[in-house]
């Protein structure tokens, strides 16, 4: 087929040989199945701000670092430049954060190079070498669901071990090759210690999965992964091969002593006037004096 025009510069440079075919389109990118030499790759082509359909929230941008202080003046002033740069970021996002996270041994397509808004990265594929399906387009049994559930709980945990929360997760991108789920489309990636939304956002990826499986095997649901791992996050605790349990108990909320004081002292207060008020009543009143001699 003939190569889209981001693509050109990276033929020309001799990083692809040849574009095979379009393999998917989403909301922030289009995927292209590429040669390159004997072996076959995906090129992932960023959509331009104004065609892109998911939009860069403010909640994924916080906590991400950024070249210099004329970049940040930049991206927040909204100039022709700071969206560029502030596009620039938000690919790159993707990059360093699948860099990062193979390092770590997540389960993340391999990255190659990064061009002009085309990441060029590892084509997962199915037993028979075509591209592997999404989740959400396999049925499994209720075994397998817990197998696939427990394997991508621990994914999760490696990413916050390296740092970082995926922030989109679902079953949409995640993909299934022979030896299992594979996590994609990482530009949304957060920051979790520099985020303030990191825990919710990491409590909405574990509660998707939690959901997508528990079609499989309903357990799985009740399940509360996100808490527990944050805590031991938190604590400074949490590792790769942490053990969960799915579990987590709420801690009671700290009793408000003040209140607690001053209702004993209003029922002590409420006691006193009660004990007064039937003393009172139990005091035999005084009695009259004799009348006089000359009425008796």
């Amino acid at each position: 087929m003939k190569p889209p025009k981001r693509i050109e510069p990276l033929i020309e440079d001799g990083l692809i040989d040849e574009v095979l075919r379009p393999l998917m389109s989403g909301k922030e990118a289009a995927v292209y199945v590429v040669r390159c030499g004997n072996e076959l790759r995906c090129a992932k082509v960023y959509k331009e701000a104004n065609k892109r359909g998911f939009r860069q929230a403010a909640e994924y941008q916080e906590g991400r670092k950024v070249r210099n202080s004329r970049q940040a003046r930049a991206m927040a002033k909204g100039s022709k430049y700071g969206r560029k740069e502030q596009e620039d970021a938000w690919q790159n996002a993707e990059v360093t954060a699948l860099f990062r996270l193979a390092q770590a041994g997540v389960r993340v397509p391999k990255p190659y190079d990064f061009h002009d808004g085309v990441l060029l990265m590892e084509m997962i594929a199915d037993e028979h070498g075509d591209a592997a399906p999404r989740l959400n387009d396999v049925v499994m049994e209720a075994e397998q669901a817990r197998e696939y559930h427990g394997f991508l709980i621990r994914q999760i945990v490696r990413m916050l071990c390296a740092g970082l929360v995926h922030g989109d997760l679902s079953e949409f991108n995640v993909l299934l090759d022979p030896d299992g789920p594979v996590i994609i489309d990482l530009p949304q990636a957060v920051d979790a210690a520099g985020n303030n939304h990191a825990f919710s956002m990491l409590e909405r990826d574990v509660g998707n999965m939690a959901a997508y499986f528990g079609r499989f095997a309903p357990e799985l649901k009740a399940t509360k992964y996100a808490k527990e791992m944050w805590a031991l996050y938190e604590a400074g605790t949490l590792h790769p091969l942490s053990p969960l349990t799915g579990e987590f108990d709420e801690p009671e909320e700290l009793a408000d002593v003040d209140g607690v004081i001053r209702e004993i002292t209003a029922a002590l207060l409420d006691q006193e006037r009660r004990e007064a008020a039937r003393a009172e009543l139990e005091t035999p009143s005084v009695a009259a004096e004799p009348p006089p001699p000359w009425l008796q």
